[in-house]
């Protein structure tokens, strides 16, 4: 059985136990992951998505090959044992060729799905919801389920012939686009009990149509909308008593023992929300922006704190350059920020939905923010600056656990993000108003 699937079974049988989802590609967000689930003794499920990383590069440039290299790299890096290391694929299907014909885009969608489990991701997650070209929208849900199951098969055949252990599958879609953030402007949905069950119901059918019976035992999560999301600017934070009733529907559902509900959009909630995600069955929690925002705000600390001790000659300027990349390359934040000059300027900087995520392997960028470490690197960066901009980290400098470097600086503070995760998914459990009990 898989380390995953273990997991749900103890999850089912009453332990408050789960498992966060790192999506991410940046190297130092990894890092920081990985040193977390060092320093927690559990195991990191790492996510890469389907406009990330595909067949032909995606927008990383990495095939899903080189990416299980890249990450296999970084924890051996760190000392994280490939056993403990799990990786996923999120949003697999025809996401990236909607604008194709249906045929032409399920074809690259076949390719995606083989290249990702040869390469050895574990974890599949199957989502054909997107309408293609000359679709219906939405699309039905069996017409949906259909089309994953046809992925699942693709899957099942490509595992046997790479000599991989059989995937583990998620269905559903309740989510932003890939890559996007919901408006919170008309309030969220969650997701109905009804909904769900047709959800759960079309793709069984599709599985069963298809003799995919083993694999279907492997479906291990359904993604949907327990009320939480963000936007630019605002967090929706988690309501137990409106997920209530979605709740008790998977708890409900004895006869897939090996099945919970996977959370997109869990970024920026607290560590009781979190907690309480987890006892409610929400017990795959995703995150992404929150910890490359965290980066990006420990990035802008320290270059606050080169300001002042370099001089204005020799200062790497990250913000500046970044600004500039991103106005210069627009495609990756203007279909999502909207308003004035000054507006989409503070958005671009500092938006919760952090599009300048997609910008940091930029030359100029990734030039500049070497710079920023090197410049650090020459001067002992004193106490004061250190509690003036990155206050979090100030009681581990002084207490001897964490150097005062730039590096360490920044995977801390992205550290403490993903650290919430992990204990509210691991360390310790939740009473039945969410509060964190050792």
């Amino acid at each position: 059985m898989s380390p995953l699937q273990t997991m749900i079974r103890q999850h089912r049988t009453g332990q408050a136990v789960g498992l966060p989802s790192v999506c991410c590609s940046n190297a130092q967000v990894l890092q920081a992951a990985m040193e977390v689930a060092l320093a927690h003794g559990t195991p990191l499920l790492v996510e890469a998505t389907s406009n990330q990383v595909d067949q032909y590069g995606g927008y990383t440039g990495m095939t899903p090959a080189d990416y299980i290299a890249y990450v296999r790299d970084l924890a051996r890096s760190v000392g994280l044992p490939d056993e403990r290391l799990i990786l996923g694929g999120d949003h697999l299907g025809p996401n990236t060729w909607q604008h194709l014909p249906p045929a032409q885009a399920m074809d690259h969608a076949r390719e995606l799905i083989a290249a990702y489990v040869a390469a050895g991701f574990h974890k599949i997650h199957l989502d054909c919801s997107m309408a293609c070209a000359g679709d219906p929208v939405p699309l039905p849900d069996s017409v949906v389920a259909e089309r994953s199951a046809g992925l699942a098969e693709v899957a099942e055949r490509a595992a046997a012939a790479a000599g991989m252990p059989p995937p583990v599958y998620v269905i559903g879609t309740e989510v932003p686009i890939p890559g996007g953030e919901a408006s919170l402007a008309g309030g969220l949905q969650v997701t109905r009990p009804d909904a769900a069950a047709a959800t759960l119901a079309a793709h069984a059918d599709a599985f069963a149509a298809r003799g995919l019976h083993g694999a279907w035992q492997r479906v291990i999560a359904l993604v949907v909308q327990p009320g939480v999301d963000f936007d630019h600017s605002t967090v929706h934070s988690y309501a137990a008593a409106a997920a209530a009733p979605l709740s008790a529907f998977i708890a409900g559902k004895t006869e897939h023992p090996g099945l919970v509900y996977e959370a997109h959009s869990t970024d920026y909630q607290t560590e009781r929300a979190l907690h309480a995600l987890v006892r409610d069955h929400f017990a795959i929690l995703k995150v992404g922006p929150a910890a490359t925002n965290a980066l990006r705000e420990a990035s802008f600390a320290l270059a606050a704190i080169e300001d002042a001790l370099v001089p204005v000659e020799h200062r790497s300027h990250l913000a500046q350059v970044l600004e500039r990349c991103m106005l210069e390359q627009p495609r990756h934040w203007q279909k999502h920020y909207h308003g004035t000059p000054d507006r989409l300027r503070l958005l671009r900087q500092f938006a919760l939905s952090d599009r300048s995520r997609y910008y940091w392997g930029e030359p100029a960028v990734a030039q500049a923010l070497e710079r920023l470490y090197a410049n650090l690197a020459r001067h002992d960066l004193p106490v004061p600056l250190i509690s003036q901009y990155l206050p979090e980290q100030l009681e581990a400098v002084l207490d001897g656990t964490l150097p005062p470097r730039a590096g360490d600086l920044a995977r801390h503070k992205v550290g403490l993000v993903l650290a919430r995760y992990v204990r509210a998914c691991h360390a310790n459990r939740a009473d039945s108003t969410g509060e964190a009990v050792c």
